[in-house]
């Protein structure tokens, strides 16, 4: 990034350096970043980055861009440094409160929305959502299925924070209930309430892979929102054990997988006693969303725990 200095530099010119610069420094999408950075230093859409290509920097405007582009050289995520990201098409507010919603996710919101269609029957579909984070699941369903009315809990209070900004922001937040609950203590509170789908990105990776991921996830995301602490699998085994209790007869469970888990997953949902079952891949032809059918037991007078 070029030091202050008497010379002017247009928008052309600074994004032509910085995008070269980051990807000598090895950041993917390089322009990309650098166009969230600059727009966000310019308060516009990057669409006008390149309708105002001559237009000259001030020292000021130079001076912020400059506090962000570093941020994004210590690798920052850009969602962090700009407090936003786009997910299936809606602006959300993003934060280091909360994981950074990643485009995979889509695929998990776009089978539910399907798996709303199965139960369109009832006036209304309730969700349940374990593990919220930023409320982006929570929020695009509530947005795109006008009958839907999601309970969504997390064990971060903080990341609740976020996500009922994110309902507030979208006009959602009659339909969405954010409460703090671990699900592995005891969800008494949730029993009294059959749903008929249970969704869930849950934290996936394995703990002894922590080490390998990237600086932007290992340095600034919520660790346990990445991670089970366990083997990837400790929170897929938890919903599938709770889900009969949790859900009425015919209800779906929806759960988004890592790599190379979606046999294991299947397998243990099989086992079970789930119907159904299917895995859909993501954009990128990942096994990413497996899906079945919660089997149907006699509902206990007691408390999930």
């Amino acid at each position: 990034m070029p030091q202050q200095q008497t010379r002017v530099w247009t928008i052309r010119e600074l994004m032509t350096f910085a995008i070269d610069h980051l990807r000598r420094h090895g950041i993917a999408d390089a322009r990309l970043n650098v166009e969230l950075l600059l727009s966000y230093t310019l308060h516009c859409q990057r669409i006008n980055l390149y309708t105002n290509f001559d237009k000259p920097l001030t020292s000021d405007e130079l001076r912020a861009f400059r506090t962000l582009y570093e941020r994004r050289l210590n690798r920052e995520p850009v969602q962090y440094i700009v407090e936003s990201v786009s997910f299936m098409g809606l602006q959300l507010k993003v934060d280091r409160r909360a994981l950074v919603p990643r485009p995979e996710t889509e695929t998990l919101v776009e089978q539910t929305m399907l798996a709303c269609q199965r139960h369109a029957g009832a006036n209304a579909v309730l969700i349940l959502e374990v593990g919220t984070g930023c409320g982006n699941i929570a929020v695009a369903l509530a947005k795109f299925v006008r009958n839907a009315f999601i309970r969504s809990i997390d064990i971060s209070s903080e990341a609740l924070e976020v996500a009922r900004l994110n309902a507030e922001a979208h006009g959602v937040q009659e339909r969405i209930s954010c409460e703090q609950a671990d699900v592995f203590g005891s969800l008494e509170t949730l029993v009294p309430q059959p749903f008929d789908l249970l969704v869930s990105n849950p934290p996936y990776v394995a703990l002894d892979e922590w080490g390998g991921l990237q600086e932007e996830i290992r340095n600034y995301e919520p660790k346990l929102a990445v991670t089970d602490m366990s083997d990837g699998y400790r929170f897929h085994r938890r919903i599938i054990e709770l889900a009969p209790r949790l859900l009425r007869e015919g209800g779906e469970v929806l759960l988004e997988v890592g790599f190379g888990q979606s046999e294991r997953v299947t397998d243990m949902m099989k086992a079970a006693g789930f119907s159904d079952l299917s895995v859909t891949p993501d954009l990128q032809g990942v096994p990413r969303v497996a899906v079945g059918s919660c089997p149907a037991r006699p509902r206990d007078s007691g408390a999930a725990d």
